[in-house]
């Protein structure tokens, strides 16, 4: 469960932005939009947060962030020494390339809160974090320092961190995380956060990257028709789902393909099966079923599909999404049916929480979402993104959230300028 997300000199970020997930006293939405953690913290968290602003003001690049994080603790120990790490710092200010990024979330895990985070440039971790409230008082388990003066890194560990340190410590390199190698080499006690970075699921704007994960969900008698009715609830009318294997042939492939790299290919996966998907309709004046492939499916169907696998599991999981453009092909309605399944206790028993993008103003209103929930994007004068909440605001209950942003009232919208030819 997130509760906080900061990114410093990443991208477009210069100076600190913070994401938090933590809900305010309000009270209206407060049993379907919020939640308390199990654990012995007394705060509330939001089961969602979106966030707006105008085309390259930094959106994606928050998601990015996390991404990068994520992708960090997860495999930089299955590196090799001197593998350059791709830090992507802020480029418009001077200093950007001479300092690190910095990353840090605080989560729970297990009903245990953590605070963790790391410094990075392009060659090293320059500093690296972890603490832990098992109680109410942090206990700091490791940190780690890199030391200009003695070109070796500065380490302390807490008493209440145990284990073999010292295998840890030597066997890190500089350019990978503690916490992946000390995951690597058998480390129990900081596993509940390594797999709290496991449960992240990152879905870009193009979606059909998890394609993959709804046809395995269709594998399973149960799984699938989870996934049917999910997509019937979404008024698709669909039956049934039909998964096909066959080999690739070089009709499959897209007409405007070069030869040659079409042979290449077509030899390269010999032998080899792809799944086709078909979707089920029934007839209008019978009750047969007419089959169509998902690639001749509307785009709004197939995003569809390709969401429902993620979301099924990520429901069941308590995952934590965070989603590029989620209104994309989607209508509106579709998009609040979306919101209402990590709305609803009911189906979101293990708190599930998705973040996410949008341009679709239809949500800034207070029946569908908090105040609190809502984010805004923009640049700086010195382009850099700045991230901030609605409550910055202190809008009013009844205030009509869509027209204030579109009239600029809150800030992050294109400034439309003249064009002369």
């Amino acid at each position: 469960m997130l509760i906080e997300f900061n990114v410093t000199n990443y991208r477009s970020f210069w100076e600190s932005q913070h994401l938090r997930m933590t809900a305010s006293t309000a009270a209206e939405l407060k049993e379907s939009h919020t939640f308390a953690p199990a654990s012995k913290e007394t705060l509330r968290l939001l089961r969602s947060a979106v966030v707006y602003g105008p085309n390259a003001s930094g959106k994606s690049n928050l998601i990015k962030a996390l991404s990068f994080m994520r992708e960090m603790v997860l495999h930089s120990a299955q590196g090799q020494e001197g593998d350059a790490i791709d830090a992507s710092p802020f480029l418009f200010h001077e200093s950007g390339d001479s300092l690190p990024g910095e990353f840090e979330v605080i989560f729970i895990a297990d009903g245990v809160r953590y605070q963790y985070g790391f410094a990075v440039n392009n060659q090293r971790i320059v500093h690296e974090w972890l603490l832990a409230y098992p109680q109410s008082r942090a206990q700091r388990w490791f940190e780690r320092s890199w030391n200009e003066k003695t070109l070796a890194y500065d380490w302390k560990f807490s008493t209440s961190f145990t284990g073999t340190r010292k295998l840890w410590q030597e066997a890190t390199r500089a350019n990978a995380l503690f916490l992946s190698t000390a995951i690597q080499l058998n480390n129990e006690q900081m596993k509940p956060v390594f797999h709290w970075f496991r449960k992240i699921s990152i879905i870009p704007h193009n979606a059909i990257m998890h394609r993959a994960f709804s046809v395995e969900h269709c594998q399973n008698e149960a799984h699938k028709q989870a996934l049917l009715e999910l997509l019937n609830a979404a008024d698709l009318s669909i039956r049934d789902i039909r998964c096909e294997k066959k080999e690739l042939e070089k009709e499959d492939l897209p007409p405007g393909m070069p030869r040659e790299l079409r042979d290449k290919f077509l030899a390269d996966v010999s032998g080899k099966k792809v799944v086709r998907v078909f979707l089920g309709h029934q007839m209008e004046d019978s009750d047969a079923i007419v089959w169509l492939p998902l690639e001749e499916e509307s785009d709004g169907t197939q995003k569809l599909f390709d969401y429902a696998g993620p979301w099924l599991d990520g429901l069941k999981n308590g995952r934590i999404f965070m989603v590029d453009e989620l209104n994309n092909s989607l209508h509106p309605h579709i998009l609040r049916f979306i919101l209402g399944l990590f709305h609803n206790a009911a189906l979101n028993r293990e708190n599930a929480q998705l973040i996410f993008t949008t341009h679709d103003t239809s949500l800034l209103d207070q029946e569908i979402m908090r105040r609190d929930q809502i984010w805004f994007m923009e640049k700086d004068r010195h382009n850099g993104s700045r991230l901030y909440p609605l409550s910055d605001f202190k809008p009013r209950n009844t205030e009509a959230l869509e027209r204030g942003y579109l009239q600029g009232r809150y800030g992050a919208i294109p400034f439309i300028g003249e064009v002369r030819f």
